[in-house]
């Protein structure tokens, strides 16, 4: 762990009071959970501190964690070529609570934004343009929260008869099968075809 990292981290705990929550060091780079009501001004500090000078922003991801209060949790790859640092900062929020759009501070968190809105349902409060990214027009949900169901709300299809697309609900020709006869994770439970012809010592 680089220890000019370290000292950023304080330097900037100590110049935001109240607004770093945690602090964790790991694989050698430091990860600090933010108050949701100060993210932009830690991204503004990252960015503009002599120390930091996280101005290379890398992504924007998500996680959705249903057994806690504040459920969804945002998280910002900053990375510094100056000094080759990465920071991770992390924000917790629940389904109805809008982030601040981090764009006013770095551009390119627009199409992260906008992904992480359709994919988690994060609302992000002051970004010009929050509209889904990935998925349909008129998709219903956020397919990659907990509750989402593996096979989703609706399925589209062309229909050559009509020569249109068409939204139906899911149906499955077939159960789910379960493949543990052979599974390479479960291992054989009994003999296997062909066991018979083996020579015993």
């Amino acid at each position: 762990m680089d220890d000019s990292l370290k000292a950023f981290g304080d330097k900037l705990s100590a110049a935001l009071p109240g607004a770093v929550t945690e602090t964790k060091f790991a694989f050698g780079e430091l990860s600090l959970t933010v108050a949701r009501e100060r993210i932009l001004e830690a991204l503004k500090f990252a960015r503009d501190d002599a120390d930091g000078q996280f101005a290379c922003f890398v992504d924007i991801t998500g996680a959705d964690y249903p057994e806690r209060e504040r459920r969804l949790e945002v998280v910002y790859h900053l990375l510094s070529l100056t000094k080759n640092h990465r920071l991770r900062l992390r924000v917790q929020t629940d389904e109805d609570t809008p982030i601040a759009s981090a764009t006013s501070v770095y551009v390119g968190a627009d199409w992260f934004e906008r992904e992480a809105y359709d994919l988690l349902g994060v609302s992000f409060e002051g970004h010009p343009d929050l509209r889904r990214l990935l998925t349909d027009y008129g998709f219903e949900g956020h397919p990659l929260r907990k509750d989402f169901p593996m096979t989703g709300f609706v399925e589209v299809r062309y229909d050559d008869e009509e020569k249109r697309v068409r939204n139906e609900p899911v149906t499955l020709n077939q159960e789910f099968r379960k493949f543990d006869f052979l599974s390479p994770w479960d291992g054989p439970t009994g003999a296997l075809p062909g066991d018979e012809k083996a020579k015993t010592p």
